[in-house]
């Protein structure tokens, strides 16, 4: 059996891993490259993008930075089955959607620039075509219910409590040539325990033989989210309090709808100034319709509040509006009086956000807050890192706004979590990768594994790196 790491290795972005036993190839995921735009460009375009030799891909969720590049996969050749959960093909079918459109108009606009001097055209990663012809190929697998790929191989997806459909990857595995027989997990993102809208991880309490694990936050503590809700009624009454708005970047799955059902309940208890509050995200509002058609996977409190709530809606609510149209959101930069803009995209490099920044990141009255990791080289991340100066569409602007940042509303476990997640394991790994990380966060989690729970063998791979197991 060999494994090669062709994403997320040193960094959290591009998850892309390649399993191959038994004379057949499996993809792990299949996500974009998210960063430093230059680098983030070639990558997408590497040969790792091409499709012809990939049996089946699994997909652990939908977030562009796991599913981004499947498109691209079907369109230089892969033919096979994309096995995830229904959740995570629904979503996956607005959200490709969506990516395939930027792409599509972010070419158009180099190719502009390049055709005034002289140069060859880009050809976008992949297209809406490619995308419908893509779906196709999606293949809904409920939790827990096993199903043979292959001969010798067989999967079942466990709820992994990260956000709507996803899921961990198991893998029984009869190696045909020795008769061994081993279980590979790949953990996906790992969810955190009593977050509100989708239910808790589910433990892979029987373990595993050789383990594919995520670190994002593997150096790092949450707060505990009734905290964060309390930290998030205070910055709005603050900003409020200074006659400013309240800007929140935020992806346009599982954290806008974490945040507008925040919003909903601290409304409903009058914890929060009256104020108008919008989501200007057109995904954001054709996903949250994706999360209303799959109440099978909500939370035990979610299902309360539905009873209770005279709205019976937790994504809506009287003061809450969803923008649709592109007048509609520039409508919101002429508004005077304190209003809450939840906006895509959720590191600054696109998306509407941009516009209400460009407007609102020079008045100190007003607030920018974060609620999600920000990747290196992002305008996310050089404000989360207090730059004062910093380009938006090419123009220098002065940070004067108030900057915050709550780590309380992550859909990824911390650092407890994360060693929670092998603790329960009854059988420990024998080999271990670790994946999806900085570097700081990858060596804590690895160097807790080894001095709490006694681990050997682990590694963190470099990009592109094989290993025979």
């Amino acid at each position: 059996m060999r494994i090669t790491f062709n994403g997320a290795t040193h960094t959290v972005t591009g998850s892309q891993h390649l399993l191959e036993v038994n004379g057949k190839t499996i993809m792990l995921d299949c996500g974009l490259f998210q960063g430093k735009r230059k680098e983030s460009f070639e990558r997408n375009r590497s040969e790792f993008c091409t499709g012809k030799n990939i049996d089946c891909l699994i997909l652990s969720h939908a977030h562009i930075d796991h599913s981004g590049r499947i498109p691209c996969l079907v369109r230089n050749g892969f033919t096979g089955d994309v096995f995830c959960t229904s959740a995570t093909r629904d979503l996956c079918a607005v959200m490709l959607m969506d990516s395939a459109s930027i792409q599509e108009k972010d070419v158009e606009f180099v190719n502009r620039r390049r055709q005034k001097q002289g140069q060859q055209p880009f050809e976008p990663l992949y297209t809406r075509a490619d995308v419908a012809r893509t779906m196709n190929q999606f293949v809904g697998l409920s939790y827990n219910r096993p199903h043979q790929l292959f001969p010798g191989i067989v999967l079942t997806l466990v709820d992994a409590g990260h956000m709507l459909g996803s899921a961990h990857v198991v893998l029984e595995i009869e190696e045909q040539d020795s008769g061994k027989k081993r279980r590979v997990v790949f953990s996906g993102d790992i969810g955190r325990p009593d977050v509100p809208i989708i239910r808790d991880p589910v433990p892979i309490s029987a373990g595993a033989d050789i383990l594919i694990m995520e670190s994002t936050y593997g150096n790092r503590v949450h707060p505990d989210f009734p905290e964060s809700e309390k930290e998030l009624e205070r910055i709005v009454n603050e900003t409020v309090s200074r006659g400013g708005s309240l800007l929140i970047p935020a992806f346009a799955v599982g954290r806008t709808q974490q945040l507008v059902y925040a919003l909903h309940k601290l409304h409903s208890k009058r914890a929060i100034t009256d104020l108008p509050i919008f989501i200007d995200s057109p995904l954001a509002t054709r996903t949250t319709d994706v999360f209303r058609l799959h109440p099978e996977v909500f939370d035990d409190e979610i299902r309360e509040f539905l009873l209770t709530d005279d709205d019976n809606n937790p994504f809506g609510f009287g003061r809450l509006q969803y923008t649709q149209s592109v007048e509609q959101s520039k409508a919101l930069n002429s508004m005077k009086n304190p209003v809450v803009i939840i906006s895509s995209g959720g590191m600054l490099e696109g998306g509407r956000i941009l516009h209400h920044l460009r407007n609102r990141i020079e008045d100190p009255r007003n607030t920018i807050l974060f609620t999600s990791w920000q990747a290196p080289n992002t305008l996310g991340r050089r404000l989360v890192e207090n730059e004062k100066l910093v380009r938006i569409f090419g123009e220098e602007f002065q940070v004067r706004a108030r900057v915050e940042v709550l780590t309380g509303f992550s859909g990824h476990a911390d650092r407890d979590g994360l060693i929670n997640f092998v603790r329960v394991m009854n059988k420990k790994p024998q080999q271990t990768f670790i994946v999806h990380g900085e570097d700081d966060a990858s060596a804590s989690l690895t160097d807790a594994l080894r001095n709490e729970l006694g681990l050997e063998n682990i590694v963190i791979p470099d990009y592109m790196q094989s290993f025979d197991v």
